[in-house]
């Protein structure tokens, strides 16, 4: 099976860990001890994808931060791993000054400018350290990758790429422009870590045709330069579609504003809406001691507990996008079998008497089976301690999550919200919701106002919007949010139809009365069981639609680029009729984990159809709520027009024509 982009990025970065030579497999020998300096933008990469233990085996002794202070190693080589600005290129030129290592491995996450190369060589000169700088390279791993099929492009400084950023009404041209490079500066390092050139397709008139056109341009002049191009060799023989060239599909994130906003009922979704989540880590408070504080006595602290929840983790891997009750239940039932095989350990300990018991028994039994299977059950102990640890991890998870969903109602407000988006008949008025002093927090009762206003056929009047902003104001709810969605929600009616959320919704099982047993970690009782219909949201039916070459009103304007092709085409007619096999989804303006899973759940229903997620940030419903609600407010334009002779780019105005 071919690799997947998880698998290639993680083997770019141990080449580059191994002097940018491929690591030999099956060897004994010592690695070369060495130190790895990185920037902010290094660790977020690294992080996901290599832990702790593996840096070590591959030599690295310290990992360090460039900016931090470091002392002198002046017998080890040094491997960094940094961006290319001004700032980490000013350290390096420090670094060579200073003489803090013995020899000096530069890898650059992005492609280096030739001044910022030239003043490296100038700084190596002066300190006289020509000889000690081993190597220069470009690695083109600018992207972070977080599952096997979804990556993202950036952790540090988000908010200058974000959908805020993007959709600011004072939002200059050169802004827009800057905005647009480091997207397509990050994609394509995608593509080249992939080893894959695309077929782009992509809508008209808003940012994510901005970032079409630039990619379009950017992946064309490579492949012109023969000599140079990264699609050719060695790099598109191990790439993940080799056989066929994948589908690039860019979305905008103001085609659907309800998902983010929704609240989720699948563990992954849960865990980064209502817990502190992001690049596979889970941070969480844990109380320490559980006995009360003396009167007047300060309260105890909480400890910041986190968790890393990875590709290792089989348990995560295979329920993560399952909805929750499932959940608790195989966290249950893991925990079960645990105990008993803790228990058969115990018990041939004490019929070996090796608990000081007895040894009577010893002589009625064969001492050879009882010794077999002793050696067994202690050969099996480290994989028995490494289950009790993910049981614990996933234990302490799942509780943190119920503590949520228990106390504002989670399981209410997704099952309105779904019924909400697929116009089933309501059984309880939103204004009952809203106004119920129990059911979730102020942000909660926002989103779900915000979704009833988003996928209603008709807006209310204004009689009824009166109502419930005072419903809404008077439970502390923020509604500058509001007067965004107020004018999107206008702009699209004028520009195209209102997304379809299709035929989603859940199938209530009566409520979650039965605790699993007696000894159970998890009191559901009272939490609904609710079952996931099969449905796709827009940016899967928008894949669908592509990659099955199906004609659909909502697809058939959308562009097409082949960056192969000698000239650039206009053309929104698909050269290739063929169905694809392999295709990547892109969100310009941020993306979410139900987004991810809807498509994962699609590609399950397709055999031998393979699809990527990818986003420019990845955020909850919390955090989108406050970019939509500003400061500074952000407004929707009626009509696209360019500030200078420069094209500029609003994400939601239509444009006649694109100028290159």
């Amino acid at each position: 099976m071919a690799a997947s982009v998880r698998e290639k990025q993680a083997a770019a970065l141990k080449r580059m860990l191994n002097f940018n030579t491929s690591p030999l497999k099956n060897t004994a020998a010592e690695p070369v001890w060495k130190v790895l300096i990185y920037d902010r933008f290094g660790q977020d990469i690294i992080s996901p994808l290599l832990a702790v233990k593996e840096l070590r085996d591959m030599g690295i002794t310290l990992h360090l931060l460039l900016h931090s202070d470091r002392d002198p190693i002046p017998d080890v080589p040094a491997i960094y791993f940094v961006m290319p600005t001004e700032e980490n290129i000013d350290r390096i030129c420090q670094d060579l000054r200073n003489q803090l290592y013995e020899s000096y491995y530069l890898n650059f996450i992005s492609a280096i400018s030739r001044s910022k190369l030239e003043d490296i060589a100038s700084a190596a000169l002066s300190a006289n350290a020509v000889t000690q700088v081993t190597k220069v390279f470009d690695q083109y791993l600018n992207f972070i990758t977080l599952e096997d099929d979804m990556f993202i492009l950036c952790n540090q400084n988000k908010e200058l790429i974000s959908y805020h950023a993007i959709n600011k009404p004072d939002i200059m041209d050169t802004e827009m422009e800057a905005i647009m490079d480091t997207i397509v500066d990050s994609l394509f390092c995608f593509f080249v870590t992939l080893g894959a050139v695309p077929i782009i397709r992509c809508p008209r008139g808003n940012a994510a045709e901005m970032v079409a056109v630039k990619l379009d341009k950017k992946l064309r002049e490579n492949l012109r330069d023969a000599r140079n191009s990264l699609f050719t060799g060695d790099n598109m023989g191990a790439g993940q579609f080799s056989f066929q060239r994948p589908l690039f599909v860019l979305a905008d994130r103001n085609l659907d504003l309800a998902t983010p906003l929704h609240h989720t009922w699948t563990y992954q979704a849960l865990i980064h809406d209502v817990l502190d989540f992001h690049l596979n880590r889970v941070s969480m408070d844990e109380s320490v001691g559980s006995e009360a504080s003396p009167s007047g006595a300060r309260p105890k602290k909480k400890n910041k507990k986190s968790y890393d929840l990875t590709a290792a983790d089989k348990f995560w891997q295979k329920h993560k996008g399952s909805p929750f009750p499932e959940v608790a239940e195989s966290v249950q039932e893991e925990l079960d079998t645990y105990r008993a095989q803790e228990d058969e350990v115990k018990r041939l300990k004490s019929i070996m008497g090796l608990e000081g018991e007895d040894e009577g028994p010893i002589s009625s039994i064969s001492m050879s089976d009882n010794t077999a299977k002793l050696t067994s059950a202690v050969s099996s102990l480290p994989e028995l301690l490494e289950k009790k640890r993910l049981i614990d991890l996933h234990t302490n998870v799942a509780t943190a999550v119920l503590d949520h969903i228990k106390s504002r109602k989670l399981d209410v407000y997704f099952e309105y919200e779904e019924k909400l988006m697929s116009k089933s008949t309501l059984e309880k008025s939103l204004l009952d919701i809203i106004s119920d002093p129990d059911a979730g927090t102020p942000e909660d009762k926002m989103r779900l106002f915000l979704i009833f206003y988003i996928t209603a056929l008709q807006p209310p009047s204004e009689t009824d919007l009166d109502q419930y902003k005072k419903a809404l104001l008077e439970t502390g709810c923020d509604l500058s949010s509001l007067n965004y969605i107020k004018q999107w929600k206008a702009f699209t009616k004028i520009a195209a139809t209102p997304s379809n959320y299709g035929n989603s919704g859940v199938k209530p099982m009566g409520l979650f009365s039965r605790v699993m047993n007696s000894g159970s970690q998890f009191v559901m009782e009272g939490v609904k069981h609710l079952v996931l219909k099969q449905h796709n949201l827009p940016v899967t039916r928008i894949l669908d639609n592509l990659m099955e070459m199906k004609s659909n009103p909502e697809t058939d304007d959308y562009r097409y680029f082949d960056p192969k092709m000698l000239r650039g085409s206009e053309s929104s007619t698909p050269r290739n009729k063929n169905p694809f096999q392999e295709a990547i989804v892109f969100v310009v303006g941020g993306g979410n984990y139900i987004e991810y899973q809807n498509l994962v759940d699609y590609t399950k229903a397709k055999p031998g159809k393979r699809v990527l997620y990818g986003c420019s940030e990845l955020f909850n419903a919390g955090q989108f709520i406050k970019q939509v609600g500003g400061p500074p407010a952000l407004a929707v334009r009626p009509k696209w027009q360019p500030i200078t002779h420069l094209v500029l780019y609003y994400p939601m105005w239509p444009w006649s024509k694109v100028v290159h």
